[in-house]
């Protein structure tokens, strides 16, 4: 059930039938079979689960070329049956508030930077009201605080490892962020399945962390391994004091890789902190996101525990990308029948793909999900959660993980293949420069050169020069908190990681 070790050399290429014109993939010569829910959990052979949150992109905006990808779509036929195919498209029109209707169009077609990085435009609206506008006004209506860069999206070749994980593995094309809202309210769902009743990005510096549980909570009372390990500052720092037990900084997650150690869960920050940003937020470098990625993913393959391990990789929320598939209503803690306070309101679709030796090669689910089928896959595996429902009692957070479509469903269970494409040879791009041609926010204290675009380092790491500087999601959450002093009255603060700028530079 294990299989026979990983392979990771060009000579997998030669694997892929030439008509399919699907570039270097592999192309698996058996498939996993059966479903992983079948087991009793116990028996489970998924001993590690990984899983990235970035930032601020939707599913279409992302990953809507699949769609349209007639190598992949054949493939899928040819594994899957004639009906496989998947609910992605990049061709769509919206109208504006005046009613003059305004097509999607590629950021790859743009002078560079720009059209890569979205220079020149605004941040697309992602709030609870603008989000709701966008719901039901269209993605550059009234309200929807969106510009003609929210209409836009990436080709396969902008992001070469996304692209080449969705074709290997797992894709979800019906699943959401779990509210239509902004960045703090989705992380709090991935790690308690609420948001604490906020629709917003607050931050708790008065009351010194949310007092809620969270996924890390049970784990630890249960005697499960588990850790975040952040890359510049930890995000479950914001649950307060108890989670210093379980931060670590990134440098000790590639040595865990390395050594086979890793804990049974494992959650990982990218850098979030505006000089070194990789967290695919607007306008940081979408290229610093694919070169963390790639990283953190070959760490883990390179592992020992990979072999009875599943990676997954997903957005916060939308960032107000186009999307066309209508957000759902979901069971929550604060449903409400008033739109303007249901909590149980979830977000649109964001990019979500699961990589494992028993994940389906080239596979869509279009099973209904949100961030806390994450934690349902978790609460199955090591708490004591049946495979599906709400059967059993105290092993949910909330009504909304508690009814949550498990994430493991698609899992098989025997045949598993941990062969992979060939990650060193990616088409990565090269760092891009800034927007403007200086930064947009600069660590305390810093002063810009005019002209060489050079700014004063922080004091414990290098800051890359010309990396990518923006200020807006996590980040400026992270940097306000560090800024008030919260991170040392918490006691989770200390020297940013050594390898913090790593992939914005």
């Amino acid at each position: 059930m294990v299989g026979s070790g990983i392979a990771v050399g060009g000579a997998l290429s030669s694997c892929v039938p030439a008509a399919l014109g699907i570039g270097g993939e592999y192309f698996p010569t058996r498939t996993p079979t059966g479903s992983m829910l079948d087991l009793p959990a116990s028996s489970s052979p998924i001993d590690h689960i990984v899983f990235v949150m970035l930032e601020n992109r939707s599913f279409d905006h992302y990953l809507g070329w699949l769609g349209g990808d007639e190598g992949y779509l054949e493939r899928g036929r040819t594994l899957w049956g004639t009906d496989f195919s998947i609910d992605a498209s990049v061709d769509q029109g919206f109208l504006d508030g005046a009613g003059i209707e305004h097509r999607t169009h590629s950021l790859a077609g743009g002078p560079e930077p720009y059209g890569y990085r979205g220079c020149g435009f605004a941040d697309p609206g992602h709030s609870w009201g603008s989000g709701r506008a966008q719901r039901d006004r269209g993605f550059i209506g009234e309200g929807s605080n969106n510009d003609d860069y929210a209409l836009g999206y990436h080709e396969a070749d902008d992001l070469p490892f996304m692209s080449r994980l969705a074709r290997r593995f797992t894709t979800f094309d019906r699943y959401h962020c779990s509210m239509l809202a902004a960045t703090q309210p989705n992380r709090r769902y991935l790690h308690s399945a609420q948001s604490g009743g906020y629709k917003n990005n607050y931050i708790p510096l008065e009351e010194l962390g949310h007092q809620w549980d969270t996924i890390w909570d049970r784990l630890r009372v249960a005697g499960v391994p588990c850790r975040s390990y952040f890359s510049d500052l930890p995000s479950i720092a914001f649950w307060g004091p108890r989670m210093a037990q379980h931060t670590a900084g990134i440098d000790h997650y590639f040595a865990d890789c390395a050594a086979g150690r890793l804990p049974n869960v494992v959650h990982v920050d990218p850098p979030f902190l505006p000089w070194w940003q990789a967290d695919d937020h607007p306008h940081c470098d979408p290229g610093a996101g694919q070169r963390f990625l790639r990283d953190v993913f070959r760490a883990f393959v390179e592992s020992p525990c990979w072999e009875r391990g599943v990676f997954i990789v997903t957005y916060d929320e939308w960032g107000g990308f186009f999307d066309h598939v209508p957000p759902p209503v979901l069971p929550d803690l604060l449903a409400s029948g008033n739109d303007e306070d249901n909590f149980g309101q979830a977000g649109f679709r964001v990019p979500t793909i699961m990589a494992s030796p028993f994940a389906r090669p080239g596979f869509v689910d279009h099973r209904t999900y949100d961030h806390t089928s994450i934690l349902r896959f978790i609460e199955w595996r090591f708490l004591g959660a049946p495979p599906e429902g709400p059967a059993g009692e105290g092993w949910w957070l909330t009504p909304r993980d508690r009814a949550a479509n498990n994430i493991g469903a698609s899992l098989a269970l025997t045949d598993p293949d941990a062969d992979l494409f060939e990650l060193d040879s990616l088409p990565l791009r090269q760092p891009t420069p800034l927007c403007n041609g200086t930064p947009q926010a600069l660590w305390p204290g810093a002063q810009p050169d005019r002209t060489a675009h050079e700014f004063t380092p922080p004091p414990t790491t290098a800051v890359p020069t010309g990396s990518a500087v923006t200020k807006g999601g996590p980040g400026g959450d992270l940097l306000e908190a560090m800024e008030a002093g919260y991170f040392e009255q918490v006691g989770i603060s200390g020297d940013f990681p050594s390898m913090a700028g790593t992939w914005a530079d």
